[in-house]
């Protein structure tokens, strides 16, 4: 058993700083002392941090003040994330009033609505963009025959009408240092790879260097979750080869019954009618070869993917019970699996919290993130001399 660890006469202004930053962060007490603790013995043990590269070595830190924009925020993951990194959010954007109304309940604001609508240039300036924008296809033309019928080229015509164009307008006119952008993986592959295709060269065009990275979320949550991760530093600021690598995955295996309520409300057992169905359609694409069938969760494993589907029948996660049928999660464990502290109030009906939890980005993943892209900016502070905001140019 691990020993107790007791600490007095905690000074009255240590005191205060804890509990405004566990607020901030939308910790428990325990919680956010723990991730201190882990934190100052990472950064000590990272202390080498990116040594053998010879380009530099990173200033190590905790948390570095910037600000970011939180754009198709969903119930705000990546707010959680970067929030506990030193990030301020100075702007939100998201079109669903049910989203909406989590987003009030957790941070005190209600989001701009259609991003399609939103002038750039009323947005405030910031050093962080973010946004887990949905996937869709676009369309490629020569930049030739463009030219020849007078239309524009680039990312200006190439994803017009697409939500991605709405990130990069803002880009060009805010040129934020560094964006950071998540989807789910198959954005790599889709329509043959012209959506990435696209998107990269968009990126590229606005002048980023583009990282990118799929990243389990298994790792820190009990659950199998691939989603991209795309990482782009402003050319103009951080130069052509910035020092940025994306985290490595903790090493404690997650289990899925540590996220588990002890007495969860017996409406979530699946009936006879829905669990014989599940069983005879699994049944039937196995006799076909297929793969496709409801998801039994070991509990000492993890998950398979929640989606927002969930609501439905439940049946990607599926939690056995001894001697009856198996149950659906229930709302607060579908939180808990996506990473969201029990502090954070469920406000919409169970069928909006499922599609909500199923579309959100897991914080710790934002977290780690974050993390790497802060030492980088503190690497930027550092080239600067001046210690202060980053330079834009």
């Amino acid at each position: 058993m691990a020993k107790q660890l007791l600490i007095r006469d905690v000074p009255d202004e240590v005191k205060e700083w804890i509990e405004q930053e566990r607020h901030r962060k939308m910790l428990g007490q325990k919680e956010f002392l723990l991730d201190l603790l882990r934190e100052a013995k990472g950064d000590r043990a990272q202390q080498d941090l990116f040594k053998s590269n010879a380009r530099n070595t990173l200033m190590t830190t905790i948390s570095l003040p910037f600000t970011f924009i939180d754009l198709f925020a969903g119930i705000g993951g990546f707010r959680l994330g970067l929030q506990r990194v030193g990030g301020h959010c100075m702007f939100s954007c998201e079109w669903d009033k049910h989203a909406q109304k989590t987003y009030h309940r957790w941070f005190g604001e209600v989001p701009a609505g259609d991003i399609r609508e939103i002038d750039a240039n009323s947005v405030p300036d910031h050093d962080l963009l973010a946004a887990g924008f949905p996937c869709q296809p676009f369309s490629i033309a020569g930049v030739s025959k463009k030219k020849s019928l007078g239309r524009e080229h680039g990312f200006k015509d190439q994803t017009q009408g697409t939500l991605f164009f709405h990130i990069a307008r803002i880009a060009e006119v805010k040129r934020p240092p560094v964006m950071m952008l998540e989807n789910v993986k198959n954005l790599l592959s889709h329509d043959k790879g012209r959506t990435w295709l696209v998107i990269r060269s968009a990126l590229e065009e606005l002048e980023y260097v583009v990282f990118h990275k799929i990243i389990d979320a298994a790792a820190w949550v009990p659950q199998h979750r691939e989603r991209v991760f795309i990482i782009c530093f402003d050319k103009r600021l951080f130069g052509a080869n910035p020092p940025f690598e994306f985290p490595e995955p903790p090493k404690a295996a997650q289990r899925l019954r540590t996220i588990l309520e002890s007495k969860p409300d017996s409406k979530f057992v699946l009936s006879d009618h829905l669990w014989d169905y599940l069983q005879k359609y699994a049944e039937a694409h196995k006799a076909k070869g297929n793969g496709f069938g409801y998801g039994l969760t070991n509990l000492d494993g993890i998950s398979r993917t929640l989606s927002a589907r969930y609501y439905k029948d439940g049946s990607e996660v599926l939690i056995p019970r001894n001697g009856g049928n198996p149950r659906r999660l229930t709302p607060r464990e579908a939180a808990r699996l996506m990473g969201f502290d029990d502090s954070l109030d469920i406000v919409v009906s169970d069928t909006q919290a499922y599609r909500q939890f199923g579309n959100a980005v897991v914080p710790k993943v934002v977290e780690a993130v974050g993390r790497q892209v802060v030492k980088v900016m503190a690497w930027q502070l550092q080239r600067q001399g001046n210690g202060c905001l980053l330079k834009r140019p």
